[in-house]
């Protein structure tokens, strides 16, 4: 499914913007939030509605990255909140509009929220005003508020206000020592933390190069949805208050930039948005009302109107398992494609659209088709986090085939330079025990477990990889890896141990 400036700077910043200080954070250790923040985000690694979702996590760290780099430039994000905080971000299926910041340095976002916006701007906005909550240190701020309470407290209070907004049966679960009055504003953000937000989040998305006018239209499509006395749909509007003076202060700000950057390429956003509206909504009636979506259309939908509606229909079918109607939908998405060569969509939509093909083809178990679509560049033998995820999915059922080397090289490559990466652990971990190696293979699966923050199963994987080196069969470079194991399976055990400890 978040982030900042130095807490040293917060005030002066305040007292230079006009804006009122907030208090600091400073009764909360950096290291104290991130230990919760972990805590928060293991519960939400275990959800049912968590998704791993190669395309989506691709698209939405390309939003993630530049509003990041803007962050640091502008001196927002300090060099130690940076390598301290976790900055990673959580995809839900979950349908509602919503998007959260936790302690840390953790982002949530509902597939909800990605299915209604328009453009990549307004998702940008979105994800700029959250990385804001994080940066100026707003969670820990309301935490020395409440500084009669344990931060184990706040944690629960905390899961137990998003679980609020899917099922308050299973909020109660979560509720810890009968704060049940104190959750409906536990993640409600003050209107002071909210304005320094929005400004600072603002000055972020322009400073990316995403058109502001992604924080104005955000907020027109919130605002309808206050005006209709939302029933629930939008829990980002109860944890995130619109005022009309946030809105007013939004527009003001946009017609300072007369002048601004072209928003992103619709029709690439549209598809990313169709595929979140079907992996939100998967259920058989919801599939089939998507089905329905290309006839229902006008005769003068925009093409990436049209492009979203071929590509949720054919995600449909698939999920459906109708071969011929999924062939039938995307040829059609793959016409539209390639006739829109004019706009400066049609690379970003061109590719979207080749791993549908790809995803369709495995799923239809035709792996030999798959490989032609995802290497259908000759000689290329490095590839984007999501082709390299399907290839590695695919090759799975092709263990003598040629790629596979090069495959399993980049996956090395992936996992040392980001070892949180869990996905990229598990197509390894997989690889490797189609090609017989138990030891790597069950030291990856560890791996993969530990990145989401499962101690007790990163302990199982690694004690198993342990038996397997005991046993003595090893293979060439195992005893490099059993002593990596070793090491690992003490760290797992250790985070285990605190895990269990009695809270405080």
């Amino acid at each position: 499914m978040a982030l900042a400036m130095a807490v040293s700077t917060g005030a002066s910043w305040a007292q230079n913007t006009g804006l009122p200080a907030l208090g600091d954070g400073d009764s909360i250790s950096l290291s104290a939030e991130r230990q919760l923040g972990d805590r928060i985000a293991r519960e939400l690694f275990r959800d049912p509605d968590y998704l791993e979702d190669a395309v989506l996590d691709e698209y939405v760290q390309q939003l993630w990255a530049p509003l990041v780099r803007a962050a640091v430039a502008r001196g927002e994000l300090s060099a130690e909140l940076q390598e301290r905080f976790a900055w990673r971000i959580l995809l839900g299926r979950d349908r509602s509009v919503n998007a959260f910041a936790l302690p840390g340095g953790y982002l949530g976002v509902h597939l909800g929220l990605m299915a209604v916006v328009s453009t990549a701007d307004e998702l940008a906005s979105v994800l700029a005003h959250e990385l804001s909550h994080v940066t100026q240190r707003h969670i820990a701020r309301g935490m020395s508020d409440q500084s009669k309470m344990t931060p184990w407290v706040v944690g629960s209070m905390i899961l137990g206000a998003l679980a609020a907004s899917k099922s308050p049966h299973a909020a109660q679960a979560l509720i810890v020592g009968g704060q049940a009055a104190a959750i409906q504003t536990q993640l409600s953000y003050t209107r002071d933390m909210e304005r320094e937000a929005d400004r600072v989040g603002y000055g972020i998305l322009v400073d990316a190069g995403y058109d502001p006018g992604g924080f104005v239209s955000m907020f027109a499509k919130l605002q309808q949805a206050a005006g209709l006395n939302d029933s629930g749909s939008f829990p980002y509007l109860r944890s995130h208050p619109l005022t009309t003076e946030r809105m007013a202060d939004m527009q003001a700000r946009q017609q300072l930039n007369v002048v601004g950057p072209k928003p992103l390429p619709d029709m690439a956003h549209a598809m990313m948005a169709a595929r979140a509206r079907v992996l939100s909504q998967s259920s058989p009636d919801a599939l089939k009302a998507w089905i329905q979506g290309p006839a229902a259309l006008p005769s003068t939908a925009s093409a990436a109107d049209q492009a979203a509606a071929w590509y949720a229909a054919t995600l449909s079918h698939v999920l459906l398992r109708d071969a011929a109607a999924t062939q039938r939908h995307l040829q059609a998405l793959g016409a539209l494609v390639q006739s829109q060569r004019h706009l400066p969509s049609h690379a970003a939509a061109q590719r979207w659209w080749r791993l549908l093909q790809a995803e369709v083809a495995e799923r239809q178990e035709n792996p030999t088709l798959a490989l032609q679509v995802l290497s259908a560049k000759t000689g290329q033998q490095t590839w984007q986090r999501p082709e390299l995820m399907a290839l590695a999915q695919v090759l799975q059922r092709l263990p003598e085939h040629a790629l596979l080397p090069a495959v399993m090289a980049q996956l090395r490559q992936v996992v040392q330079q980001t070892p949180l990466d869990a996905q990229a652990w598990d197509r390894l971990s997989a690889l490797l025990s189609v090609q017989g190696q138990a030891l790597a293979s069950l030291r990856a699966a560890g791996e993969a477990q530990a990145a989401r923050l499962d101690w007790p199963g990163a302990v199982d994987r690694f004690r198993a990889a342990q038996e397997v080196a005991l046993k003595g069969r090893l293979q060439p470079g195992d005893h490099i890896e059993a002593s990596i194991v070793d090491v690992r399976l003490r760290h797992a055990r250790e985070r285990l141990r605190a895990l269990q400890a009695p809270e405080r």
